[in-house]
This record gives structure tokens, C-alpha cells and sequence, in this order.
């Protein structure tokens, strides 16, 4: 008789499914039999459970458990961890954590964390590491993402919240499918970033929307160096546009419409405020140069006549403009958007069904789906005192520059002198532009305390390692504000080795520190779970909806919320009467001039949409330069299960692949399959070759999350080179502007040239790990 499969439900960020397990050993996983496309990552998880990569004990760092933060921190990423027990490894982290609180005070604690590391509703690694510090006394936080930090900034000037009102309220799939005759997408509608929400996934979206779209008759443009970022499905045009230059092809339509008067004069009088300060601008009026389609053909790359001719479409249809995440993360990322913006005003078609714009469709996949009628609880994560911070991505910059100036937002602040740093649920080597310069920053601190279930290259330039369970490994609920889904997840495994939660290794922490009552109220993590499902069921009940008991859901595996009874179309209120619903802007209208932007006098933000030019770009590339761009990865989310089977299938000779123009790789006399080094002032990379016209000349694509494995001396490449194909070694640690400091690793300009005996792929051995005899410090 074959042994029994047990069959256990479980959700993650890119999708629901069922874990099938064998004698307690994890065998496969099941789609959710709903999701009409599932995400490809998913069985990418099978081989992660028990990888080789696994933390199963504690561990700490050679010469800093003999020196303590004295030692030689360089030596973070290289050298050998003793593992330890655990009382050792939490005492040793607490006696730090109070010792630098003391004597440096609490803003000298850095908690990091990126929020990706599960979707269940209590293990949420950043929840919990912040309520954490905050019992502690408080910390240095970041604010922002990387994944739309320059939107995030502008918006709110120009018009309104990012997540409140572009995200949270933007017009849903079915009104766009019902009323849109034209879709102009810059960045595309990539299908493979649409796997995603934050929280969890029921049904996949976005490629049925597009679908039904087409079949309705609409049209889709796609604004991208990159053919694939529109599926073939949808026949759609591609605008084959250099990168960075966005903005500058939007200043050529706005100047088409507003030459042929196509635009609606009416609304931007009536709903929008600045208008008499941008159109001389545009009109080449104030600084002699019209921003024409001759113009815009020259900085981008398009002839001038499509440029022409799609804003003639542009204002004879219902047209939604819709901004991909990717473009603001680029030098001056913030004008893309706030270009968006003015050219869906001046075609005068916001807040009609199925016109006006949105930013982030496909980006994730919620995005497009209507939010739930309640809001669904969290872990507090309490108060914090201390009130520096640092927008997310400027995480070298902290470290490298105490007590040195930073602008943000209007505001001058000053960078924390930071002694310690505690990272737990993300992996800032996969997501942080110029690694070398990270790993540089790394050194400055006097302790790195990391929570992480693998041997990432962030737990490797830890000095104390807590090793954690997978989603796998744990009871939670997952449930989040753009899915009608809410699944019980259910422990399928036991954890590996010496594993524990977060929340049980912080509790550990917080009993040596004195506050583990403050830190866990009194409860296990299944209280915690009873006790958020008790206030989901509370606030579903205030907004008419009954939900099961906790018994009662784990029982039937998943619940469903109710189809929503009205589609939101984004700014539809502000349209129909802008003084009794306006906009969260100064002036309560669309700002296309910002008074407010214009009193912080920055030189990188003017106080309207401005091409400035990208300090790295195809205009200005040497004849062997080519635009690098690196984009979210197909077969991962960032770099999670980057070892796993999915991930690997993509690889080239056990590298990441690079996808090149043919023309551009003859000219350098490589071939398909080649292995390559990509190389600047900043780094260089290995990466396999794979040939497409889907990419335009003078660009290549690397996607993001192959694990950092930078090569030592005597292999054969440049000492510090990624031999796995990490293209953040390549990105500058630039913030895109004044106003968001967002990163700009799409702004990049590198050289290519085959390696013919490239050195082996090291970055899924684990570290030597010694063991603690009788006299361990």
C-alpha cells in the first residue's frame, strides 16, 4: 500500500495552494482549483523546505563570538558561524540590543525588513520585528518601498495618497473591460509581475481582464524596451521606447492634442490647478524648445508620426493611460507619473468609466480588483519614540554617512549614527542598487542580527543568525484587502532542524530584555490567530458579512467574500462635482504646478513635469554601452526560492539569463547559451545569453533575485564579480530625486563581452559552519 498523502491548505504572495506531504515530508503542492492562472512559482517551494541552504541552528559569526563587536567586520560574508544553542545565541543578541539602547541611545537600531516573507496575517516578519523594537524603546525605521517610492512622494502633491486613492480606489478590470477603447500602457502590462500580491492570492486577474478586454474591442499600446511586456494574446502595438524617456514621449502627445486642440480646456480649468505654468513649457514658450513629437521622436527613439498619430486615438477614444511601478524607479522617477497624470487631464477623460489613468495595473495583482468593505486586522506594532528615519532605499547611505544631511520631501534630516542592525523577512542584496557599496556598508556597524530561513547573502553578512520556519511550518490566516479569499493555513511540516517564528524567537528577546508580557500579551501564537480572526469577524459584521468560526474555516480550508456591489471608477466623484468631493491636495484639485513642490526649490523636482535627463542613458552611451534593464523576475518573487526547481529551470549554465538583441550580441561575437560578463565602474556580473528581437536594440534585461556570489581572487573575473547573474552589482545607489529618494536601478549603462571558462556557481553552498566546543565565548 502506498503511503497516504495528507493534503494541507497554505497561501503565499503569488497564489493559494495545497501542500501534499508524505511521512511528513513535503512531496508537491496543488494549485487553487478557482485560479483560473495560476502563478508558475509555486512549486518552486517543494525543494525549499529542506534545501541544503536551510538555517537549522542558531549561528554566530566566528570572530564576533570571540570579539564580540570588536572584531573584524569586515569579515562579515566570508568567514566561517559556529552554531550555538539557542539560550546562547538569544543572550548574546539581547545583552547587544540593551547594550547599544544604553549607551547609544535607541536610534542607533536599524530595523529592517521588507514585508515579503509570508502572507499570513500574524507571521508577518515586519510586524513583528517592529513591535519588537518598539517594546525595546523604539528604532530608526524606513518609510516608503522600492517598489513605488517616487510615486508614493509625488502623488500626494499632485493628486492625492498612492495606496488610499490610486491603488486602493482604482477603476476595476470589469468597468475598463465594459468601457475602454484604448489601453496606452507605459512599462507594459507584464503578466509576470501581475503573480503577486502582497498578502496573498486567490484568483489570478489580470490576463482574463486583458482577455475579455480585447474581445470587447479594445486596443492595447505598449510603451516598453520590451516586446513581452504585453502578452501576443491582445495584439498588442509596441512602442519599442528607450528607456528612461517615458516622460519626455507623454510631453509629445500633450503637445499633439494641445496643437490640434484636442484636449479639453474645460476640465483642466474646472478640476485642475497650474495649468497657464505647464502649457508654455510644453508649447516651447518659456525655454524655446516645443515639446513636440519631432522633439520627443528624437529623445525617444519613436518616429514622430506614431507620435502623432496615437494621441489622435488617444482623444477620439475612451483612453486609460496606465503607469507601470518600473518606471519611477529610474533618475527622476517621480516625472513619469506626474506626466501621466497632466496628459490623462488634458484629454479631459478622468474620472469617466474605462478613461483617465492608474498607476500600478499588473504591477500587482490586486491592483485592478476592488478592495473588501472592511479592513482586516494586523499585530500592532505599537508606538514608536524615536522619529528619525530614512526613506527605504537609502539604506548604504545610513550607514556610511552618520550624522550627515539628507532632503526628503520638503524636509532637511540628518542620518542616525547606527551601531546595530536587526533585518528580518527580506533580502536587501536582492532589492538595493550597487551592492558593492552595500557590502562596504555592512562593515560600519558594530552588530547585524538577522532572522532568515536560508543562507541568503543577508544572513551571511550577519553576526548573530536566527534560524526561521517556512509558511509551511506554521499555523496563520491569510487574508488581505484585494482578494475576496481568506484560507487557512494550516502547518504541513514540522520545522527543520532548530527553526522558530519570529514571533517566538522575538519573544525570546523580549523575556531577556524584561518585557515579554508587554511583547506577547499574555498569548501563543494560536491565541494571537484566534484573537485576529475574533476582530475580523467583528468588522465583517459591522459591514453585513457573517464569517465562519475559526473552527469552522479550517474546517472547509477557504471562505469567500461576496462580489462587491459597485466597481470603483478612480476619481469618478471628484469629476462629477470637484468642490463637494475634492482632492487630499493643497488645492483640492489636480495639481499640474505644485506651489508647494516650487517652495523646496529642488534642482532634480521643478514644480511641474520637466524631461530632465537621466545621468545614464542611451543618449548619452558610449558606442559599447548598452541600457541595462533590470525587472522583476518570471519563475520568483524577488529573489524567494531563487535555489528551487522553478527558478532553476531558467537558468543558463546555472546562471540567471540576460536576453539580448541579436544584432547587439553579434557585433560582440556572442551566441545564444553564451555566459557573458556585464560590466561598469560599479561591478560586474555573469550571466547567460538568450537571443530575442522582443528586446530593443541597444538594451538588455536581466531580471533581479539571483542570489549575490561574488567571485574571490585567482577565478578567473574581476575579484568581487557576481558569478550568478545579480544585476544590482550594476545599479547605481542613487535616489531618483530630492523629493522621493526612490531607487533608480533603471537607469544604468553597462558593456558586455563573453567569458569563455567562467568560474562555478558558489551561492547556494551554505558557509563553513563550525561547532561550539566547552570554552565558547
Amino acid at each position: 500500500m502506498p503511503n497516504d498523502i495528507k493534503v494541507t491548505p497554505f497561501s503565499t504572495h503569488w497564489g493559494t495552494y495545497f501542500a501534499e506531504t508524505t511521512d511528513g515530508r513535503l512531496t508537491g503542492v496543488r494549485d487553487y482549483a478557482e485560479d483560473p492562472d495560476p502563478a508558475v512559482i509555486g512549486p518552486g517551494i517543494v525543494d525549499m523546505v529542506d534545501h541544503p541552504t536551510r538555517i537549522e541552528q542558531p549561528m554566530v559569526r566566528k570572530s564576533f563570538l570571540e570579539n564580540g563587536p570588536d572584531g573584524d567586520r569586515t569579515l562579515r560574508g566570508k568567514e566561517p558561524f559556529v552554531a550555538v544553542e539557542w539560550d546562547q545565541a538569544l543572550d548574546i543578541a539581547a545583552s547587544e540590543i540593551d547594550r547599544v539602547r544604553k549607551d547609544h541611545g535607541n536610534k542607533a537600531i536599524f530595523g529592517g525588513s521588507y514585508g515579503w516573507a509570508s502572507a499570513g496575517r500574524f507571521h508577518h516578519a515586519q510586524s513583528h520585528i517592529h513591535r519588537f523594537l518598539n517594546c525595546a524603546g523604539g528604532y530608526t525605521k524606513s518609510i516608503a518601498n522600492y517598489s513605488y517610492a517616487a510615486a508614493n512622494a509625488i502623488t500626494p502633491h499632485v493628486v492625492g495618497q498612492m495606496r488610499s486613492l490610486l491603488l486602493d480606489q482604482a477603476t476595476s478590470w470589469p468597468v475598463i473591460v465594459d468601457h475602454s477603447e484604448l489601453i496606452v500602457a507605459f512599462g507594459g502590462l507584464p503578466r509576470k509581475n501581475a503573480q503577486v500580491t502582497s498578502g496573498g492570492v486567490g484568483k489570478h486577474t489580470l490576463h482574463q481582464a486583458m482577455l475579455a478586454a480585447h474581445a470587447n474591442g479594445c486596443s492595447f499600446i505598449n510603451v516598453s524596451p520590451l516586446r513581452s511586456d504585453i502578452v501576443d494574446d491582445v495584439d498588442p502595438d509596441w512602442f519599442d521606447v528607450r528607456p528612461n524617456t517615458d516622460t519626455a514621449l507623454m510631453m509629445g502627445l500633450a503637445h499633439t492634442l494641445v496643437s490640434e486642440d484636442l484636449h479639453d480646456p474645460g476640465f483642466l480649468s474646472s478640476h485642475c490647478t497650474g495649468w497657464d505654468r505647464f502649457r508654455p513649457y510644453l508649447m516651447g514658450e518659456s525655454d524655446g524648445q516645443p515639446k513636440d513629437a519631432n522633439w520627443a521622436s528624437n529623445v525617444t527613439g519613436i518616429a514622430a508620426d506614431r507620435i502623432t498619430s496615437l494621441a489622435r486615438q488617444m482623444a477620439a477614444k475612451r483612453t486609460m493611460i496606465m503607469v507601470a511601478w518600473s518606471l519611477q524607479r529610474a533618475d527622476h522617477g517621480e516625472q513619469p507619473i506626474w506626466m501621466a497624470v497632466t496628459l490623462a487631464a488634458i484629454l479631459g477623460q478622468v474620472g469617466l468609466p474605462g478613461g483617465g489613468f492608474g498607476i500600478g495595473y499588473s504591477s500587482e495583482n490586486g491592483i485592478g480588483n476592488s478592495v473588501m468593505p472592511f479592513a482586516f486586522p494586523a499585530v500592532q506594532q505599537g508606538v514608536n519614540t524615536v522619529s528619525d528615519y530614512i526613506p527605504v532605499a537609502r539604506i548604504s547611505d545610513l550607514l556610511m554617512n552618520p550624522g550627515g544631511p539628507f532632503d526628503y520631501d520638503g524636509h532637511k534630516l540628518t542620518y542616525p549614527d547606527t551601531r546595530l542592525v536587526y533585518w528580518t523577512g527580506g533580502n536587501p542584496f536582492h532589492h538595493h542598487q550597487d551592492i558593492s557599496r552595500l557590502v562596504q556598508a555592512l562593515h560600519r556597524p558594530e552588530t547585524v542580527i538577522v532572522n532568515e530561513i536560508w543562507w541568503t547573502p543577508m544572513a551571511r553578512h550577519g553576526d548573530i543568525v536566527f534560524p526561521a520556519t517556512t509558511v509551511l511550518e506554521r499555523e496563520d490566516i491569510s487574508m488581505t484587502h484585494w482578494e475576496p479569499l481568506i484560507v487557512a493555513m494550516r502547518q504541513a511540516v514540522q520545522p527543520v532542524g532548530q527553526a522558530r517564528s519570529d514571533y517566538e524567537i522575538f519573544t525570546g528577546l523580549a523575556q531577556r530584555l524584561g518585557f515579554e508580557e508587554r511583547y506577547t500579551e499574555g498569548r501563543s501564537p494560536e491565541d494571537w490567530i484566534q484573537h485576529l480572526w475574533n476582530q475580523t469577524r467583528q468588522r465583517a459584521g459591522r459591514a453585513g458579512f457573517e464569517l465562519p468560526s475559526l473552527e469552522e474555516l479550517r474546517e472547509k480550508d477557504t471562505h469567500s467574500l461576496p462580489d462587491p456591489q459597485r466597481e470603483p471608477v478612480l476619481m469618478d466623484g471628484f469629476r462629477a462635482d470637484p468642490e463637494a468631493n475634492p482632492l487630499r491636495t493643497p488645492s483640492g484639485k489636480i495639481e499640474i504646478f505644485s506651489a508647494e513642490i516650487a517652495q523646496f526649490n529642488y534642482a532634480d523636482c521643478p514644480a511641474h513635469p520637466t524631461w530632465l535627463e537621466p545621468y545614464e542613458w542611451l543618449g548619452n552611451a558610449a558606442d559599447d554601452q548598452l541600457h541595462l534593464i533590470s525587472n522583476q523576475p518570471r519563475t520568483r518573487l524577488h529573489s524567494q526560492f531563487d535555489p528551487g526547481r522553478v527558478s532553476m529551470a531558467s537558468k543558463i549554465v546555472g546562471r540567471e539569463p540576460m536576453t539580448m538583441h541579436p544584432d547587439d550580441a553579434a557585433s560582440r561575437g556572442i551566441a545564444e547559451g553564451d555566459v557573458v560578463r556585464a560590466w561598469n565602474d560599479r561591478g560586474g556580473c555573469l550571466a547567460g545569453v538568450r537571443l530575442s528581437e522582443d528586446v530593443r536594440k541597444g538594451v538588455v534585461q536581466l531580471s533581479t533575485g539571483a542570489w549575490y556570489d561574488p567571485a574571490g581572487p585567482d577565478e578567473g573575473v574581476p575579484e568581487g564579480t557576481c558569478k550568478h547573474g545579480n544585476p544590482n552589482v550594476l545599479t547605481k545607489d542613487k535616489g531618483t530625486s530630492s523629493l522621493g529618494q526612490g531607487p533608480s536601478a533603471h537607469t544604468a549603462l553597462v558593456r558586455i563581452e563573453r567569458v569563455d571558462n567562467p568560474p562555478p556557481v558558489t551561492a547556494f553552498d551554505p558557509p563553513i559552519i563550525l561547532r561550539a566546543g566547552p570554552d565558547t565565548a
